[in-house]
């Protein structure tokens, strides 16, 4: 790292340390264990001393690097200035970091302060030659760590971008769970106080003491009510006005509470012929009893029905968000690749309420032999991109295919589509064209490395109004991996 102390640190700067002081403290870096006294009095002698007060900032994002760094001593975080909070890279004592010989690092890729007061050793990129001149085994050092920073970095985007798929998948999951699960308690509870309703109109019902015949005159009303009620289409432009004839039907006939009896039976279809029919078994408070049970039965039983396909739909989600996890599986699984795209679809149910999903899946498709999991990150990220691009309202469209020995994906949307200029860039680790904050810029880089993974290819075309994401993977296990 490039570290420049403050004004005010250099005007304060202490007094060189002494060069077998320096020596001491080097030997206290483990990559540069096996160096030689004569190579350590070098990097001693020809370094620039740095002390930095903690709290002090280092560097800003986009500050050129120009020097390699070995801590002696503290501890110096780099965080994002913008965007994600967490910190990128946390420098201690013992290592050696910054711009390192052989590195392609131009600057800073993030704000870098003294967690604690910093003691540390400074080599200009213009000392490079002479110093890997001077000192052999540094060529090895710097290399082996290049190589630990590029895993280090690996692990961190994975990391985050894990962090933020789970985040994202979380919410989309709790929003989806929490219609249902409203739906399901409010039918619980309705439920309750309309099964003592009905059952204070059976008791009024067994009260009337109806002869036999009555009786089954009534249920076979009940019963062909029912039967004509399951065969009719839904016809819900005319309720309000079988409802209004509904309630004119029942003043004249003298029901009472007939503002709680209309809706149920307006809803279930129920004409006043229908009622005619039962008005001539039944007058009076008689009538008025049967046609309040017969109310109060089908709410109940909707209030039932809506709990059944509110459960149905939270066991849906669960069955759902595991296929996607491929929870309590082997890694590598035999996938069927439009019901990985389903299982995405369904953590994105919130999203596509105003979005047309077209799909174009080739019959009889054979499994691929994959990373199930790894495989719907890819396709989480594909289609979330999608969705911001049409804005949520639009169409995407799924096509599934095979093409010679590979599975061919498409993803497309209508959306304005991705500029020339920065289509070469669109796969780079965090670059993003959404707003700071909102975006890590790792989704697509993660595409890309999934992809790989599989021994597959990635490709977009874009225009306005057309935008095309292809993946292509081998359909034989031995060509995956």
């Amino acid at each position: 790292m490039n570290f420049a102390p403050p004004a005010s640190t250099q005007q304060l700067e202490p007094p060189r340390t002494p060069v077998p002081e320096l020596v001491e403290a080097l030997k206290g870096v483990s990559a540069l264990h096996g160096l030689s006294d004569t190579d350590l009095e070098w990097l001693a002698a020809n370094a620039t001393e740095l002390f930095v007060e903690a709290g002090t900032v280092i560097f800003h994002e986009g500050d050129p690097a120009t020097t390699m760094t070995i801590l002696l001593r503290g501890e110096v975080h780099v965080r994002r200035e913008r965007g994600a909070p967490a910190a990128l890279f946390i420098g201690r004592s013992g290592q050696i970091t910054g711009l390192l010989p052989y590195s392609r690092m131009k600057s800073f890729g993030g704000q870098g302060y003294a967690a604690t007061d910093v003691w540390a050793l400074q080599y200009h990129r213009d000392l490079f030659p002479a110093l890997l001149a001077a000192v052999p085994p540094m060529t090895h050092i710097c290399v082996s760590v290049l190589l630990d920073r590029v895993r280090e970095i690996t692990r961190l985007e994975q990391q985050a971008e894990k962090l933020n798929a789970l985040g994202k998948l979380a919410g989309n999951l709790a929003h989806e769970l929490n219609n249902p699960a409203s739906a399901a308690q409010r039918s619980a509870s309705g439920l309750l106080s309309e099964l003592r309703v009905y059952g204070h109109q059976k008791f009024r019902l067994g009260s009337l003491c109806l002869k036999d015949d009555v009786l089954k005159k009534v249920q076979s009303w009940q019963a062909a009510v029912r039967e004509d009620a399951q065969k009719a289409e839904p016809d819900t432009a005319r309720q309000a006005e079988r409802e209004d004839a509904l309630l004119r039907w029942m003043k004249a006939h003298e029901v009472e509470g007939e503002w709680q009896i209309a809706p149920e039976l307006a809803e279930m279809g129920v004409t006043t012929a229908q009622l005619d029919a039962l008005a001539v078994i039944l007058q009076g408070p008689p009538l008025e009893v049967v046609l309040t049970q017969f109310a109060s039965s089908v709410r109940t039983e909707r209030m039932a029905e809506a709990m059944l396909d509110s459960t149905g739909r939270i066991f849906d989600l669960i069955r759902a968000i595991k296929d996607y996890s491929f929870m309590d599986q082997a890694p590598i699984q035999e996938i069927d690749i439009p019901q990985s795209l389903e299982n995405t679809l369904a953590m994105l149910q919130s999203r596509l309420g105003q979005v047309t999903i077209e799909r174009r899946f080739a019959p009889n498709l054979p499994f691929i032999s994959a990373y199930g999991s790894e495989l719907n990150q890819v396709w989480m990220a594909l289609l979330e991109n999608a969705l911001d691009a049409i804005r949520d309202h639009g169409t995407i469209i799924l096509s599934v295919q095979v093409s010679g020995d590979l599975m061919m994906i498409e993803i497309w949307d209508d959306g304005p589509g991705i500029p020339d200029d920065i289509q070469a860039r669109i796969f780079e680790p965090f670059f993003t064209t959404k707003p700071q904050g909102t975006a890590l810029g790792l989704g697509l880089d993660v595409v890309q490395r999934v992809v790989r993974r599989h021994r597959g290819f990635v490709h977009v075309e874009s225009r306005p109004g057309s935008t095309c994401f292809q993946i292509r993977l081998p359909l034989q296990q031995l060509l995956a991996y």
